[in-house]
């Protein structure tokens, strides 16, 4: 079966929609990511959190916002209305590459969790085995994907509630402990701003790479029906879950556990379980912290193959990448994954005390990004709307605008990071080269386009 006959399966349903956005934002970020953002912040990074969740906010209501006014566009076509089809180009690709980027990351993790059980085994070795795991879900139609996503995702859900009410228990003294300080954590070690107010924007940085991947909401656009319409309902809901699911649990860990005691080798909510004396459910917290990265990894192959998949089909990546299955699976695209994945995991043979450092900044920077070209999309289009959308951003364009400041500040400051040099000079290795290619690529029909003006206009 060639592209021309099959095409991506209209089979995703509100509810695996929602699931695997929150696949893709509840993972590495929170689970292991948040060890490095209280090292950096103490327990003022929750502050951190909540303005990353502001900016979420702005940015899934815009999405909402475009489905609406556009329906069957995805995110990387609402960039492309506003700015033309070079933007258009640099968008996606630069979409595949934070997704691919997440999923070397999430399988990496998994491996080390892993290792919790299983030490003497090498990191890659169970980097792998995950990638083959995610890489054979992927093989599955889209309807039984999202149900399977739905499930994957839901036990991280409930983990996290239940983590939540028993951190609250201890805390409190609900649930009597020797280790635990209650509520002592958030003063001592140098009070709720250990390193100063200012650290909750390098904090942010990491922030900002949690909070990526609830914007795949806008890719799922072309394999729902009725997207306009689900879409506003499902982000509304979402948005405040995916907030709470990460403020809560940094609550809980900087009150149970000082700041300056995190470990980065093991997930801080392995560790608070192990300091509180609950070993035994330590050992249950770590088999679902490995569900919970690999179903964010699931979610990314999910977008980089769908993203592969805009890109070939509007002649913007090569064709073979728009070859999908009778199963409605991108094969190409899955297998250019399969490739990067398996790579990625390679890295963890040369580099594995470093990996996850050298790794986390890349998607950090390409989610501001991506934020950023919604954040503009949507401020270009709202004057141009041909329908009514059922649903608008509040405070446009102060809102919309502020947040657009604020994630180009943001993006600044990733740049100058010292710390993520190599990560960012990558970035803007990518970045620099993907927009040169643009400019040949699209040389031709930009050309035409001119001469058409220049012949309009006399």
């Amino acid at each position: 079966m060639n592209s021309n006959n099959a095409r991506l399966q209209k089979r995703l349903l509100p509810r695996h929609i929602s699931l695997m956005a929150m696949g893709g934002a509840i993972g590495t970020g929170i689970f292991k990511g948040s060890a490095e953002t209280v090292s950096i912040a103490g327990p003022g990074v929750i502050f951190s959190y909540v303005v990353a969740g502001l900016f979420l906010l702005v940015v899934m209501g815009a999405i909402a916002e475009m489905a609406s006014a556009y329906p069957n566009t995805n995110i990387k076509g609402f960039v492309g209305k506003a700015f033309g089809r070079r933007a258009s180009f640099v968008m996606g690709w630069m979409y595949c590459f934070m997704w691919l980027s997440v999923c070397v990351i999430e399988v990496v993790v998994a491996g080390s969790f892993l290792q919790y059980w299983l030490p003497d085994i090498p990191l890659w070795v169970l980097s792998l085995g995950c990638t083959a795991f995610v890489l054979g879900i992927n093989l599955m139609n889209v309807k039984n994907y999202g149900e399977f996503e739905f499930w994957f995702a839901g036990i991280k859900i409930i983990m996290i509630m239940v983590f939540i009410v028993l951190g609250a228990c201890i805390l409190f003294g609900i649930i009597p402990t020797e280790k635990a300080s209650y509520l002592q954590n958030y003063t001592n070690h140098g009070g709720i701003f250990p390193n100063g107010w200012m650290s909750i924007f390098p904090a942010l940085l990491i922030v900002m790479f949690s909070y990526g991947g609830s914007e795949l909401i806008g890719v799922t656009i072309t394999e729902t029906e009725n997207a306009e319409k689900i879409l506003p309902k499902v982000i509304k809901s979402f948005i405040l879950r995916i907030v709470l699911f990460y403020t809560l649990p940094i609550v809980i860990i900087c009150g149970l556990i000082p700041w300056n005691q995190l470990s980065g080798q093991a997930s801080p909510f392995v560790q608070v379980l192990s300091m509180v004396g609950f070993q035994g459910a330590a050992h249950l917290m770590n088999f679902i912290l490995i569900t919970a990265v690999l179903s964010a990894a699931n979610s990314g192959i999910y977008g980089s193959t769908r993203m592969l998949y805009s890109l070939a089909t509007e002649g913007e990546a090569p064709k073979s990448f728009s070859y999908v299955s009778k199963e409605g699976v991108p094969i190409a695209s899955l297998l250019l994954t399969a490739i990067v994945l398996t790579a990625g995991s390679m890295v963890a043979f040369f580099a594995q005390d470093q990996v996850f450092t050298i790794l986390m900044a890349v998607p950090g920077f390409v989610v501001s990004l991506v934020w950023t070209g919604i954040c503009s999309a949507h401020i270009k289009l709202r004057p141009t709307y041909t329908k009514k959308p059922s649903f608008k951003v509040w405070g446009f364009p102060y809102i919309s605008g502020a947040t657009l400041v604020f994630l180009i500040i943001i993006l600044i400051a990733f740049v100058l990071d010292g710390q993520n040099r190599v990560s960012i000079i990558t970035c803007l290795f990518v970045f620099a080269s993907l927009i040169a290619i643009s400019f040949v690529k699209f040389k031709k029909e930009m050309d035409l386009d001119t001469m058409n003006e220049n012949k309009s206009a006399v």
